[in-house]
């Protein structure tokens, strides 16, 4: 399946999501980069990115998580996931901004980006899912499980989307 159909497929298979453009993303042909996002659902979840359709991702305190951060460009792509109790990728978010110092702090290291729901994904991949895949081994969602910005490898991506299909 190509990977253009397979994201039609996965992305959104409920009537709500009729309306949302297909992402044109096939292998070898994009520069973009690809990221995980966390958030704790009791917090801020997916459904609250959708209805305010997009938000400032602030918060971020680590040094590695800020570092990646401050390498985002505009039309990276995320996948947005939920920690706590739900450990489970959900929907895809695009970046829509560079990285900017976060206006509510005075500290210029701490930085946020604007970032957009995509859509949610039409069944949502486990963190047990991705652990018993061997294609994940060197992934640093479970190398550094508690970095809350994670770099995702193309191939990675790739096999993420594929999960949400089987």
């Amino acid at each position: 399946m190509a990977i253009a159909d397979l994201i039609t497929a996965l992305l959104f298979s409920q009537p709500r999501y009729a309306e949302v453009q297909v992402l044109q993303i096939l292998p070898g042909e994009s520069n973009m980069t690809y990221w995980l996002l966390k958030s704790e659902p009791q917090e801020y979840a997916y459904a609250d990115l959708e209805r305010e359709k997009k938000t400032v991702w602030n918060g971020v305190k680590n040094p590695l998580a800020l570092k990646h951060m401050r390498t985002m460009q505009p039309f990276d792509l995320g996948l947005f996931y939920h920690t706590g109790k739900e450990r489970r990728i959900v929907g895809i978010v695009e970046v829509i901004s560079s990285p900017y110092p976060d206006p509510a702090l005075s500290d210029p290291k701490r930085v946020v980006i604007d970032i957009q729901a995509k859509g949610l994904l039409a069944k949502p991949v486990t963190l047990a899912q991705i652990k018993q895949d061997t294609q994940f081994t060197d992934f640093d969602l479970l190398r550094i499980p508690r970095l809350s910005v994670v770099p995702v490898a193309e191939s990675y991506w790739h096999r993420i989307l594929q999960l949400t299909t089987e």
